[in-house]
């Protein structure tokens, strides 16, 4: 178990970069990243930092030369042999060869392309373009290490001693929460955290202590290092990012409306079982839900990543039952914003109406809210998106108006393609 407080203290973590591989990253993007080798190599686009806390000044925290050198770390990281090994090899969601033999070739030979960094009224832009397979790729290690470079200023100046007691008060509040978890014999619960830990070794640490403490109830963690360093289960299916592009490169309001039922079409030729769970939050979930095709019934689950999570389980189950499937059989994966409350609340609700899960992030890797002061770590919501495809902005409504992206106009017209009308407002943290 590695002493964090006395590498911060000694090192500043400088023997350490802050991504130390292309798999510090989350399998959902490199399950989707297949997918988009397969469906659309060539298509173009651009990703960028976006800071929804506009009061924390991450250009006047972080040192930009610092930044430009981790980042510049990260292009010149490439696949392993040994992890090469562990995706050629190893067994995700009980299927083997999971990545195709040409996307193992294109992914052992990829560098990510270059960046652009500026700062401009206290916060960095930094942008990336290219290839979508490539750009997408920078996406989770950005935001890791934007959230460590911020963790180190806040902690630079402090003593050995006083970073010892922060981390023991830190591990301690991780760990009554991992204790209040335990009485809940049929939990499931896996780690979400990587894209804004508190640092990697944080995140591993937080890893191991869900280990210990909950056993067969932790199921595994998104992170593909940890999973393969812990000898876990890598955990992800798909995220926003799909329908985003699909539905900025549809040429009509017709090929709008149905291009985030074509991303789970591709995503169907390419898995089963519980690789099969539905996002459909995109553009809002009740319309999703109303225009689905049947076909969409069948499959394992629903992920609800937005708006009031209790409501968006009712609508799924009321969805299935309409569509004649039995909500029991089917998995509900909370992945918004959760803690430990939140989680034992949607559980005792939805327990033995349908199967239920959770993907805990932020609150999980990175809860130091109230441990130094002024609350300087305190979490905030920092996300890295696809903001063009093809030179055509992309948009995101959500069920949460302040999860909502895109330039005014084209918000307008996607809500009004999609039927999206009033919707309730919920204050967006991490």
């Amino acid at each position: 178990m590695v002493d964090i407080a006395t590498r911060v203290w000694n090192h500043k973590w400088k023997i350490d970069p802050i991504v130390r591989s292309l798999i510090d990253t989350d399998f959902y993007k490199l399950l989707m990243c297949q997918s988009v080798f397969r469906n659309h190599p060539t298509t173009q686009v651009t990703f960028s930092l976006i800071n929804r806390t506009k009061t924390i000044r991450l250009a006047d925290l972080v040192d930009e030369g610092e930044l430009r050198e981790q980042l510049d770390h990260i292009r010149s990281l490439r696949l392993t042999r040994g992890e090469s090994t562990w995706l050629r090899g190893n067994t995700f969601y009980g299927k083997r060869q999971m990545f195709t033999p040409a996307f193992m070739e294109w992914f052992e030979n990829l560098q990510l392309p270059p960046y652009h960094l500026e700062k401009k009224d206290g916060q960095y832009e930094l942008t990336f373009e290219g290839t979508w397979p490539e750009v997408m790729l920078w996406e989770i290690p950005a935001l890791s290490v934007i959230m460590e470079l911020r963790s180190r200023a806040v902690l630079a100046d402090m003593g050995k001693f006083e970073l010892q007691v922060l981390y023991a008060r830190a591990m301690t509040k991780l760990w009554e929460k991992v204790d209040s978890l335990k009485p809940i014999s049929d939990l499931r619960v896996a780690d979400f955290g990587t894209r804004r830990r508190h640092s990697y070794l944080w995140q591993d640490w937080c890893v191991q202590a869900m280990m210990e403490g909950l056993g067969k109830n932790f199921t595994g963690t998104s992170n593909c290092r940890i999973a393969m360093m812990r000898e876990i289960e890598a955990i992800g299916t798909n995220a926003h990012e799909l329908p985003m592009v699909y539905a900025a490169l549809a040429d009509t309001d017709d090929a709008l409306l149905q291009s985030p039922y074509d991303v789970l079409a591709d995503w169907q030729d390419e898995h089963d079982g519980n690789l099969r769970i539905i996002l459909p939050d995109t553009y809002g979930t009740e319309g999703f839900l109303e225009r689905a095709p049947d076909w969409l019934a069948g499959w394992t689950g629903i992920r609800v990543d937005s708006g009031d999570p209790a409501t968006g389980a009712e609508t799924a189950i009321n969805w299935w039952k309409s569509r004649g499937e039995d909500p029991r059989d089917k998995l509900v994966i909370f992945s918004d914003g959760l803690d430990v409350d939140k989680i034992s609340e949607l559980h005792k609700q939805f327990s033995g109406r349908c199967r239920v899960s959770f993907g805990w992030g932020t609150m999980l890797t990175n809860d130091f809210k109230g441990l130094v002061e002024e609350d300087a770590l305190a979490p905030f919501s920092l996300v890295c998106k696809a903001v063009s495809a093809n030179g055509r902005p992309t948009v995101k409504l959500s069920d949460n108006p302040k999860k909502a992206m895109g330039p005014t106009e084209e918000v307008a017209r996607y809500k009004r393609v999609f039927g999206v009308g009033s919707q309730e407002a919920i204050d967006v943290v991490v």
